[in-house]
């Protein structure tokens, strides 16, 4: 597909559209009036989506992002297919756990390039195609784990701190463009790569977990969705250089 959408729509990345929050943030957008370019979406997400008029364009083989090449490619089927981008999104990490005196430097360069290259390379291809067009949002979804100390888990802290540092430096770099970098940290979501790294797979764990949230339960990814939409949906442009905490008051 070249150039087949109306310009006047606005046009959204979703890195990671078939996990975490990116379908639920993939059906607010639509519901919203955007064209997407997703990462990784399954089908049958695609199929809803078009259902409801959006225009969709499936990047896939991106590998996590982990490459810079993979951010690009969602940069350039934006503007190849719609010749537009307004706002851009991806969940980022690679959960590393355990005690910094039994941790190994590889489990310090797996938290470094799940957690900090990852958006790295995403903002070094989305925003300077913003730059050149006038103007963007950018939201990038790292760590509550970032804003606080961490113990059990503090090579994974150390690293969501440094992407949330980045995206502080970048907003303040970009903001004479009219481009506005945010980032937003979750914990205590109720998916399934949390679980399994809590231990929080059984009612009895999840119990013991969500006895660690101020709210005493687990965030929902529908909700995490709407509060990211409010940073990439065109309707907010007085806000950057932002890190939110996203996990029912623990941070």
């Amino acid at each position: 597909m070249t150039n087949t959408a109306n310009n006047s729509r606005r046009v959204a990345i979703i890195g990671f559209a078939g996990e975490y929050a990116g379908p639920a943030t993939a059906r607010l957008l639509a519901q919203r009036g955007h064209d997407l370019v997703l990462g990784e979406a399954a089908p049958s997400l695609v199929e809803e989506l078009e259902a409801l008029g959006t225009k969709v364009v499936n990047v896939t083989g991106l590998g996590y992002l982990l490459e810079a090449s993979a951010s690009q490619r969602l940069v350039d089927a934006a503007i190849s297919n719609f010749d537009r981008l307004d706002s851009a999104t991806t969940s980022s990490g690679a959960i590393v756990i355990g005690r910094f005196l039994k941790s190994s430097i590889d489990d310090f360069h797996k938290a470094v390039r799940g957690c900090m290259e990852v958006p790295y390379h995403f903002l070094k291809a989305v925003v300077p195609t913003m730059i050149e067009r006038g103007g963007g949002q950018v939201l990038i979804q790292t760590s509550a784990s970032g804003g606080r100390a961490t113990p059990g888990a503090p090579l994974y802290s150390m690293a969501r701190a440094g992407a949330n540092h980045l995206v502080k430096n970048v907003a303040a770099e970009v903001a004479e463009h009219k481009v506005q970098v945010n980032a937003v940290g979750t914990n205590f979501m109720d998916f399934p790569g949390f679980l399994k790294a809590s231990n929080a797979e059984t009612a009895e764990g999840r119990a013991k977990v969500e006895a660690q949230v101020p709210l005493r339960r687990l965030g929902t990814m529908e909700e995490f969705a709407a509060f990211c939409c409010v940073f990439i949906d065109g309707t907010s442009g007085f806000t950057t250089g932002q890190f939110v905490p996203y996990a029912g008051g623990w941070a």
